[in-house]
């Protein structure tokens, strides 16, 4: 499939981070190019110049900047492939973190979709406070672990979860969820999962409580819903991350489960190392 030509007119200030996006690209792999997947390259530079605007929007609370740096939006959402213009669904959107930055984006020429449960309340009403910003997200409400539907069949580009598996697997519907964004996602369309990675080899069943899962596992358990792994990327690994923490990840900022204690310590190693996995839908 070729690259979807950008009709938009690209302002002259634009042009010089869109030129140097084209130079340094690396080209897609065959295994990438033979499933008609979003192309991230296609408007890299356009979509980077996008979200850069988004991330200094006033919306966005001093405390959720702050993470910027370990969470790497830009470089995460290009690395799924995301458009203008994308239909994307953000499954279990937490405190609305990447919400904040996907809803402007997407506002003009695109749609994006969230889920919530029926106690989700301070979601909502974030969303509800400022209908400038999310007043064209819509809602689509799941009740887990029976109910886990996204979307009409074959509607969405791109599905989206952000360091939520370790709450499926314990609860045991970590497949159905996979299954779900397997359904409502175009063919070749992708499913983009970031999540707390364990060390290598560990069983997945010593980690219940520790937020951490093993990469190795996570790509197997996708890859029996039907979906092919396009990509990896090491845009959130922390190396400093020793994952063998009295609370957890939790232990790590921005939780600091233990107060206090060693916090100096914790607050050096930062964030957590993270898988950024790439599937599609074949």
């Amino acid at each position: 499939m070729t690259n979807r030509p950008l009709t938009t007119r690209i302002p002259l200030f634009l042009i010089l981070p869109l030129a140097l996006s084209c130079a340094t690209a690396k080209p897609s792999s065959p295994a990438a190019s033979a499933a008609p997947a979003p192309a991230p390259m296609a408007a890299t530079g356009d979509v980077a110049a996008k979200l850069r605007a988004v991330l200094a929007m006033p919306h966005r609370p001093e405390k959720d900047r702050a993470r910027d740096q370990f969470r790497h939006p830009i470089e995460t959402l290009s690395f799924f492939g995301l458009r203008e213009d994308s239909n994307v669904i953000e499954i279990w959107p937490g405190g609305g973190w990447y919400t904040q930055v996907l809803a402007p984006f997407l506002k003009e020429k695109g749609k994006l979709a969230v889920t919530n449960t029926a106690n989700g309340k301070k979601f909502a009403d974030m969303l509800a406070a400022a209908p400038d910003l999310y007043g064209k997200v819509e809602i689509r409400l799941i009740n887990p672990p029976t109910e886990i539907a996204f979307g009409p069949d074959g509607s969405a580009d791109l599905v989206l979860t952000f360091r939520n598996v370790h709450g499926w697997m314990p609860a045991g519907y970590d497949g159905k969820v996979y299954e779900a964004a397997f359904r409502v996602l175009k063919s070749g369309g992708v499913f983009g999962v970031v999540e707390h990675r364990a060390k290598s080899g560990t069983d997945p069943a010593q980690l219940k409580d520790t937020g951490y899962v093993p990469e190795d596992y996570l790509i197997k358990k996708v890859q029996e819903a039907g979906f092919r792994l396009a990509d990896k990327s090491e845009i959130n690994a922390n190396p400093k991350d020793t994952k063998d923490y009295p609370k957890g990840v939790w232990t790590l900022p921005p939780t600091l489960r233990m107060g206090e204690q060693d916090k100096e310590k914790y607050l050096a190693i930062g964030e957590s190392d993270r898988m950024t996995l790439k599937f599609v839908k074949p």
